[in-house]
C-alpha cells in the first residue's frame, strides 16, 4: 500500500511539473514541440490563444459569386457556412464567429490570426480535385486544362494561380495558317477550328474518405488520401486497365502532377505530391478534407478589428479573477488549516493543468470562456469542502485519523460524482446548442467548463486525497494530538 501511495504521489508531481513547464514557458525548445506535435500539420507555436473580444483579430465578409449560368440553391449558403466554419476550426481557432448575413453573405471573425492572406485563401478556396485520364501523353504541371466536368471558367475559386501557362490547344490550333477567308467563297463554310482536348475525369474530391498531411524523407510535403469504398473499386479497375499510361491530378483545372500508372493500385490509397511549402500543403489538405464549397466566394470587405472589451477592461477582469482566487485560497487555509493548505496546492495544480491544456489543444479564450474556467475552479473548491466536512464529522465521532480520511473521501464521492456528471451533461447541451445555432460564445463557455470539471475530478479527489493521506500517515500521532490543525 505504501508503494502504491508513493507511485501516486510521483505521478502527480510529474504531471504538475509538465503542466508548469507548458503553462509558464512562452518559448518552448524545438525538440519539445516536435515531441508534443510530431505531425507536420500540427507544427505550431504552443501559446495561449485569446479571442476576438480580448485581443482583436480579422473580420472578413464573404459573398456568393456563382459562375454565369450556375443555379443558386436555397440551402447552398448554409452548406458553405458549415464548410467555412470547419476550415476555420482546422486553423486552430476554436471560437471563430461564422454566421450568415442575409441570403448571399457570410461573416467570418478570426481572433488573433497571424497570416490573413493565407486564412482567407483557406476559407474561400473551393479545391475542386479531379483525377483525369491523360492517356499516353503526360501534361506539364501548372498547365490549365479542360476536363469532362468543364473548362477553366468552371473552376470554382482561385486557391491556386498559374493561369499564365499555355493550354495544349495553343500549340495545336493556329487558325491564321489554316483559314484564308479571301480565297473561299462566302457560301462555303470555313475550315472549323480544332476543338480543345477534353480530358476525362475518373474521380473527384467528393470521392475522398480521408485526407492527411505527411512529409517524406527528402523533406517534401505530400498529402496522403484514401478513397471511399465505391471509388476505391473504380480506381482499382482503372489503374489495372491503364498500366503504363498517365493519370493527372488536377486542382481547379490546374495540373498538380501527372504520374505514370506502373501497376494496379488496390485499396484506394495514394498521395498528392508537388512543390508544396508547409503552408500550401496544409491549406490544400484542409480544403480537400472539408469538401469543396458549393459555389465560389469573393471577399467583399477585409479589415482588422481591435479588442471589443478594450485593454483596460481585460486588465480589470484579470485582476478581479486573481483577487477572487486568492481570497478562496486564503479562506481554505484559514478555515481548514492543514487540509485546506493541501487543497490549495491541488487547486494550484488544477490551474496549471487547465492553462497547459488550453495551450496544447488549443482553446481560444474569450471572456465567457474565462467565466467557465472560474466557475469550474469554484466547483473544485466545493468538492474539497464536501470532503473535509465529512472528514471532520468522522474525527468528531472518535474515529482514527486514517479511518476518518478514508470515510470522508468515500462518503463525499457520490455527491461529487453526481454534481460533476450533471455539470458535464449541461455542458454537452450547451455545446450542441452553440454548434447548431452558431453561438460560438456559448460553445466557448461549455468547453472550458467541461474541461475544468474533468480536471477537477483528478485534482480534488485523486491529488488532494493523496496529499492528505501522505501527510497524515507521516505525522499521524502528532496530528491526532492536535486536531485543531485539521480544522476540527
Amino acid at each position: 500500500m505504501s508503494q502504491a501511495r508513493t507511485w501516486r504521489l510521483a505521478a502527480i508531481i510529474v504531471i504538475a511539473l509538465i503542466a508548469l513547464f507548458v503553462a509558464l514557458n512562452i518559448n518552448h525548445p524545438a525538440w519539445v514541440e516536435s515531441l508534443l506535435f510530431w505531425q507536420p500539420e500540427a507544427q505550431r507555436e504552443i501559446a495561449l490563444r485569446l479571442g476576438l473580444d480580448l485581443q482583436g483579430g480579422l473580420k472578413v465578409l464573404l459573398a456568393a459569386d456563382p459562375a454565369e449560368g450556375q443555379e443558386f440553391e436555397a440551402g447552398s449558403m448554409e452548406t458553405a457556412r458549415r464548410i467555412v466554419e470547419s476550415r476555420v476550426n482546422s486553423l486552430g481557432l476554436t471560437e471563430p464567429v461564422v454566421q450568415a448575413q442575409g441570403e448571399r453573405r457570410i461573416i467570418v471573425e478570426l481572433p488573433g490570426i497571424e497570416d490573413p492572406e493565407e486564412a482567407v485563401e483557406t476559407i474561400k478556396g473551393t479545391a475542386l480535385l479531379e483525377f483525369v485520364d491523360a492517356g499516353f501523353s503526360p501534361v506539364t504541371p501548372d498547365t490549365v486544362i479542360t476536363t469532362s466536368l468543364g473548362g477553366p471558367e468552371a473552376a470554382q475559386g482561385d486557391a491556386l494561380t498559374g493561369t499564365a501557362s499555355l493550354t495544349p490547344t495553343a500549340e495545336i490550333v493556329d487558325s491564321l495558317d489554316v483559314t484564308d477567308t479571301e480565297e473561299v467563297p462566302p457560301t462555303e463554310p470555313t475550315e472549323p477550328q480544332a476543338p480543345a482536348r477534353v480530358f476525362e475525369t475518373i474521380l473527384t474530391g467528393a470521392d475522398l474518405a480521408n485526407v492527411g498531411l505527411d512529409r517524406t524523407e527528402q523533406n517534401q510535403y505530400v498529402i496522403p488520401f484514401e478513397l471511399d469504398q465505391d471509388a476505391a473499386q473504380i480506381f482499382s479497375q482503372y489503374t489495372a486497365s491503364h498500366v503504363g499510361q498517365y493519370l493527372c491530378i488536377v486542382l481547379d483545372k490546374q495540373v498538380i502532377s501527372c504520374p505514370t500508372i506502373r501497376e494496379p493500385i488496390p485499396g484506394g490509397r495514394g498521395s498528392i505530391s508537388g512543390a508544396f511549402t508547409l503552408e500550401e500543403a496544409r491549406q490544400l489538405a484542409i480544403q480537400l478534407r472539408y469538401g469543396a464549397l458549393p459555389m465560389p466566394l469573393r471577399v467583399e470587405s477585409f479589415n482588422r478589428v481591435g479588442a471589443t472589451l478594450g485593454e483596460e477592461s481585460v486588465n480589470r477582469s484579470v485582476r478581479a479573477g486573481v483577487i477572487g482566487l486568492s481570497v478562496v485560497l486564503l479562506f481554505m487555509l484559514v478555515y481548514y488549516r492543514l487540509p485546506g493548505g493541501l487543497a490549495d496546492l491541488a487547486l494550484v495544480i488544477y490551474v496549471l493543468i487547465n492553462l497547459a491544456l488550453y495551450k496544447l489543444i488549443p482553446i481560444t479564450l474569450t471572456l465567457p470562456g474565462i467565466a467557465g474556467f472560474i466557475l469550474s475552479a469554484g466547483m473544485a473548491v466545493d468538492a474539497n469542502i464536501l470532503i473535509f466536512e465529512r472528514m471532520k464529522e468522522e474525527l468528531r465521532s472518535g474515529r482514527g485519523l486514517a479511518r476518518a480520511i478514508d470515510m470522508g473521501f468515500g462518503r463525499a464521492w457520490p455527491s461529487i460524482r453526481d454534481g460533476q456528471l450533471s455539470t458535464l451533461i449541461i455542458c454537452a447541451i450547451l455545446f450542441l446548442f452553440g454548434t447548431n445555432f452558431g453561438a460560438s460564445i456559448v460553445k466557448g463557455f461549455a468547453i472550458t467548463l467541461a474541461l475544468g470539471t474533468m480536471v477537477n475530478l483528478f485534482t480534488a479527489v485523486f491529488a488532494t486525497r493523496t496529499f492528505v493521506r501522505q501527510v497524515a500517515i507521516g505525522a499521524e500521532k502528532w496530528l491526532s494530538e492536535r486536531e485543531w490543525v485539521l480544522g476540527v
